[in-house]
């Protein structure tokens, strides 16, 4: 069997800035179980970078292991790729992105991925603000070995074979903006109209963007019990806010009342547009989505849009002073700046 899409495409096909089609952002045929959430995400990735005219040869795909770490072959056939071992993406994500800026830099991984096995590397390349998008296929449960119960699975949900989870579940958004993340989103996979924005959005931000996906497991986790399946979470979706992202030089258009929209400006000059459903919501107010969280949690809530942005946030490369040209494009001149300097910096360490 074939994996490999066709080629033809329609001559009328809408293109972008760049003069491609939305074909030379696909991937290959997926294999994942038919009505997966995790196609749905590699979707509005598609649609988010085809929309934002990004060269696919500049994008660095990153993955560890998992249903959702297969997914960078079904995107962006002609982007970089790297699918590290399981749980360590993170740590690869910050090799590359210190020996070479320039790339723009899109981590997947899921739910054992990241709250379990790489729960470590998780929290610290967040904390060093890695100017990555770092997205998150949530299923609640390990696909690839048989549905057991992930660490996010949500205390007394229950399992396709009946058995009822009896530990809390670890909250990524949660944890993400108390470790200091600086762009924290929630969605679901069956809501492209707001998920598409959101990873827009996160490819624009300057610094560490995570965006924790629902993504239902049609196998394992799609039963009557689980917390994470279609039905309950459209039945308790909460959205915080309706989100447009507005590219720079764009016209700026809204179907808001003027007085409830909140333009927030990224670091690039971009926008996103803010309509707040919740009275009081401020996605620069750490403090109010913490709580906002919590309560959420109380009520069997799952809050969904923009939780957490800071934009006066320093990435890693600028924080610590990395060159700007890649590493590999360095000459023998700059990598060597001659005996005189050398001499003053072993001075400066006696």
């Amino acid at each position: 069997m074939s994996y490999i899409k066709p080629k033809f495409e329609h001559p009328r096909a809408p293109k972008n800035a760049l003069g491609y089609t939305r074909k030379e952002y696909e991937g290959s045929l997926s294999t994942l179980c038919a009505g997966c959430g995790h196609d749905s995400i590699s979707a509005a990735i598609v649609d988010a970078c085809f929309e934002l005219s990004i060269e696919p040869h500049r994008v660095a795909k990153l993955s560890g292991i998992g249903c959702s770490s297969k997914t960078p072959a079904y995107f962006l056939n002609n982007s970089h790729g790297f699918n590290s071992v399981h749980g360590r993406m993170p740590s690869v994500a910050t090799g590359a992105n210190l020996a070479n800026r320039d790339l723009v830099y899109l981590g997947v991984s899921g739910d054992g991925d990241s709250a379990s096995i790489g729960f470590g590397q998780f929290a610290h390349v967040i904390r060093r603000n890695l100017n990555m998008t770092y997205i998150v296929m949530n299923n609640g449960c390990y696909g690839l070995t048989k549905g057991q119960d992930s660490a996010t699975a949500d205390q007394g949900s229950v399992s396709k074979a009946g058995s009822v989870n009896n530990f809390e579940g670890i909250d990524m958004c949660a944890i993400a903006i108390e470790l200091g993340a600086t762009f924290v989103a929630q969605s679901f996979s069956g809501d492209k109209g707001q998920l598409i924005p959101l990873i827009k959005a996160a490819l624009s931000h300057s610094g560490f963007s995570l965006i924790n996906v629902v993504s239902p497991c049609v196998t394992f986790n799609n039963n009557p019990g689980s917390t994470k399946s279609y039905d309950y979470v459209r039945e308790h979706n909460e959205a915080l806010s309706s989100l447009d992202f507005v590219p720079v030089k764009e016209e700026i258009t809204t179907e808001y009342d003027e007085i409830d929209v909140k333009m927030v400006e990224m670091h690039d000059g971009t926008f996103i547009k803010l309509n707040k459903l919740h009275q009081g919501f401020d996605p620069q107010d750490k403090l109010s989505i913490i709580n906002a969280l919590q309560v959420a949690r109380q009520k069997d809530e799952i809050l969904t849009g923009l939780l957490y942005l800071d934009t006066e946030s320093v990435e890693l490369n600028d924080l610590i002073g990395t060159v700007n040209k890649p590493l590999n494009s360095l000459t023998e001149k700059e990598l060597c700046p001659g005996s005189e300097v050398l001499e003053k910096i072993n001075a400066g360490l006696r």
